[in-house]
């Protein structure tokens, strides 16, 4: 083997060699003599970095660009950043430099006996990854690089990357003096990983040192840990290796090799490995359990918890360790049964959720940031909101206060950095680019993973009294469980209305049986945002399967197993229009309200493919989620004939009528109480439409102020009593569900008193009425009970 005076292989060195070969260098060495999978490879020590400013004479240069920095200057500190680069990488490298690093090359391809290996070269700064700081992505790194001219540029890149403006910034605000700190370049073999990710021996969200934390996806691991990509996500109890949480990402994006064999780049996980891989489970059980078995073994060896960055090779399925450092974001575990819930203000509108990351609460103005060009932006007591987290945004990070990010999971650097600077995180909340506006003042929860509208759950910063809170404990329970579980039980049942899907999580605990109307249209304006034909015509139907699925399928999880009955779309032509595209394929209507709506639009050729495309999405709830627990409820029928035909439709699309899958509709045009008994055989359930079904047939538009201030427009006039009442008898006859959704019950306790009497099977009202409305209809059943009693008597 060669004689070098500035290369050390992985065997020659060990986890006390941090100030030869900086700290990923040392634990690569240390991890190697343990004897562990690690893909070899060799540094370039940090003596060769010295060496290099030496002889380059570049040492004056940078202290003098460094003398007047002010780091909170964004702008000076850019302009520092790239003087200092510039002059190193137009420095002249040291012949004998040079030379051992392309024999320690040669050397290495004869140890593995590969001409001109691929390799992946990463810095290691000699004051990175020690028990008090872990320099999380301030230096670069660069994979799939092969030959020892692309060798050296990209050693060269390395030296250049500890003068970033986030490595710049990082060192002054952890007090490092910036010439105290060396950079090692690693050069180690290229794993072309299948899946990778990051492994944490210990959760970093609650600090629990019994817990691990396991983050996957496919490809290359910078997917994970650049933040580009939401991972899969496994919460694993130590001892017993149980899975205490799991959450299967929807991993649209992967790093893979660039065609060339130089470099890599990001595509579509759907365009490598098909679409069904997106939304699947990446890890297999036995390659889990290895991951488990390969992070306690790393613990034990080292004696505390670490950081580990690990691939599961292409082409030998083998597991090699790539990294490994100390947790450095751990903070003091608390006591089993203190956490505190604080308990929430009486309103709060959620915008936005994700996985919460750094805990903790913060609340200001929301800038959005595109690219590192846009930090200087950022002020102190900002919401930073960006679409994917970059290393360069920690200046940005620190005066923050709270980020959040539409892409990554809990272990990639922008949650590492955040927990460090003790920054509120919440990442991979998919959409918070589109909902969130810039001034808008928000509050960002990241102990539940919400961002609110408004400055609220001041409350939560202080220490409650818990006596209410705890009322429940002795049932394991909490007070909205306790409060469902006292509510009167009644026969008939109460459901909710639910609009923003996002909601559920705050009236969950309310005591419904179910969701009785689930409006869809919330999800096509702020989830989708585009026309659905217009979809169809640009070829991205795909996305409205996802966002409607998704949103569905987030209200249905939550209540699990209760029904939620999903009205499909219900907008007017003057609505859609509204959407994307809208304009191109929509027609306009004197009287919209009467006009191209319900299943008369779903049936049309012109509309047909997205209403096909709104079925597959409920397909897609129902059987990729496993959620049965979903009702497909039609919208403004007309005719039985038109419900033949969308029926059919449906089925063609895998929604077959059965006892698994049942299908309402809407009753709120006359034609349907006069064909009532028809219809009942045709369907599994009824929801009247006590607006459009009061406005038809009093001939009153019920956005008429006038008719509604002369009494026109109320349900409790007779004759939409009756046109009910014909409902409610028809649907019991066959045996059917029949339910009504508006306020009418909740507003007038004599309506409410007419419906059960009349036999109707529920009611779904709005949130805040849930309760009133289940205590309304106990005392309407116990009234009719007792005279039923004394009537027999």
């Amino acid at each position: 083997m060669t004689e070098f005076k500035f290369i050390k292989f992985f065997h020659e060195i060990g986890k006390d060699d941090v100030n030869i070969v900086g700290g990923k260098g040392a634990n690569l060495g240390e991890l190697t003599s343990f004897g562990l999978d690690v893909p070899p490879g060799f540094c370039v020590t940090a003596g060769g970095y010295d060496a290099f400013i030496d002889y380059a004479n570049l040492d004056e240069k940078v202290r003098f660009i460094m003398e007047s920095l002010d780091v909170d200057d964004t702008d000076m500190l850019t302009t520092a950043s790239n003087d200092i680069r510039r002059t190193i990488n137009q420095g002249t490298i040291m012949p004998e430099l040079e030379e051992e690093v392309r024999q320690a090359y040669r050397d290495f391809s004869a140890t593995i006996n590969v001409k001109d290996p691929q390799v992946a070269v990463r810095s290691s700064a000699t004051a990175e990854d020690l028990p008090d700081a872990s320099f999380a992505g301030q230096q670069d790194t660069y994979l799939h690089i092969a030959g020892e001219e692309e060798l050296i540029e990209h050693v060269r890149k390395c030296w250049a990357s500890l003068w970033t403006p986030r490595a710049i910034y990082y060192r002054e605000k952890q007090q490092y003096d910036h010439f105290d700190v060396s950079l090692s370049v690693v050069v180690q073999k290229m794993v072309n990983s299948e899946k990778s990710g990051v492994m944490f021996t210990a959760n970093p969200i609650n600090s629990s040192k019994k817990q691990m934390m396991i983050n996957a996806s496919y490809g290359l691991g910078e997917a994970v840990v650049s933040g580009i990509v939401t991972p899969d996500e496994y919460t694993i109890e130590k001892e017993t290796k149980e899975i205490l949480e799991k959450h299967i990402a929807h991993k649209k994006l992967m790093v893979v090799q660039n065609d060339n064999g130089i470099g890599t780049h990001e595509t579509d996980v759907e365009s490598v490995l098909g679409a069904e891989a997106v939304d699947k489970e990446c890890l297999t059980e036995d390659e889990l359990n290895t991951l488990i078995e390969g992070g306690l073994k790393i613990e034990s060896l080292y004696g505390s918890v670490q950081d580990i960055e690990w691939g599961l090779d292409r082409d030998t399925k083998g597991l090699y360790i790539l990294q490994s450092r100390p947790i450095t974001t751990l903070k003091e575990e608390e006591e089993e049964g203190e956490e505190e819930v604080a308990q929430e203000p009486e309103k709060l509108v959620p915008l936005v959720r994700g996985l919460a990351a750094s805990p903790g609460i913060g609340r200001g103005v929301v800038k959005m940031i595109k690219d590192i060009s846009e930090i200087n932006l950022i002020e102190e007591g900002d919401i930073l909101v960006t679409g994917m987290t970059n290393p360069d945004m920690v200046p940005a990070m620190r005066k923050s206060a709270g980020v959040v990010t539409d892409e990554g999971g809990r272990t990639c650097h922008a949650a590492i950095v955040s927990r460090e600077l003790g920054i509120p995180c919440i990442v991979g909340s998919k959409e918070a680019t589109k909902i969130l506006k810039d001034g808008q003042r928000v509050t960002v929860d990241a102990t539940r993973g919400v961002v609110y509208e408004g400055d609220v759950l001041k409350d939560k910063d202080k220490k409650e009294d818990k006596s209410s809170e705890n009322a429940g404990a002795g049932l394991g329970i909490g007070l909205d469980e306790l409060k469902s579980l006292l509510a009167p039980v009644t026969g008939t049942k109460i459901y909710m209305n639910l609009g923003e899907p996002s909601l559920i999580e705050k009236y969950k605990h309310l005591p419904f049986d179910g969701i009785g109307l689930m409006r869809t249209e919330f999800i096509f304006t702020n989830k989708i945002g585009a026309h659905p034909m217009y979809l169809v015509k640009t070829g991205q139907g795909d996305l409205l399967i996802e966002k409607l699925a998704e949103g569905i399928a987030e209200v249905a999880s939550a209540i699990y197993p209760k029904q939620v009955t999903v009205r499909m779309s219900d907008f007017r032509t003057n609505e859609f229009r509204g959407l994307k595209g809208g304009d191109e394929v929509e027609p306009h209507e004197e009287n919209p309200m009467i006009g191209w709506r319900g299943v008369s639009r779903y049936i049309s050729p012109e509309y047909e493919e997205g209403f096909r495309l709104e079925c597959r999405a409920m397909r897609k709830v129902r059987e990729e989620f496993g959620l049965n627990n979903v009702v497909a409820m039609l919208p403004f029928v007309r005719t039985p004939e038109e419900l033949r035909v969308v029926k059919g439709i449906m089925a063609e699309e895998g929604l077959v009528q059965s006892k698994e899958f049942k299908i309402w509709i809407m009753a709120e045009v006359p034609s349907v109480v006069f064909q009532a008994d028809e219809f009942a055989e045709l369907v599994d359930g009824f929801s009247i439409g006590s607006n459009d079904l009061t406005q038809l047939v009093m001939g009153a538009d019920r956005d008429s102020g006038i008719l509604n201030n002369m009494g026109y427009f109320d349900e409790r006039n007779e004759a939409v009593k009756n046109a009910i009442r014909i409902l409610i008898r028809a649907a019991n006859k066959a045996g059917k569900t029949i339910s009504i959704c508006g306020q009418g019950p909740s507003q007038y306790p004599e309506f409410a008193e007419f419906l059960v009497q009349e036999g109707i099977t529920s009611m779904s009202v709005n949130p805040d009425t849930v309760e009133y409305t289940r205590r309304s209809i106990a005392s309407v059943e116990q009234k009719m009970l007792l005279k039923q009693i004394r009537d027999n008597k």
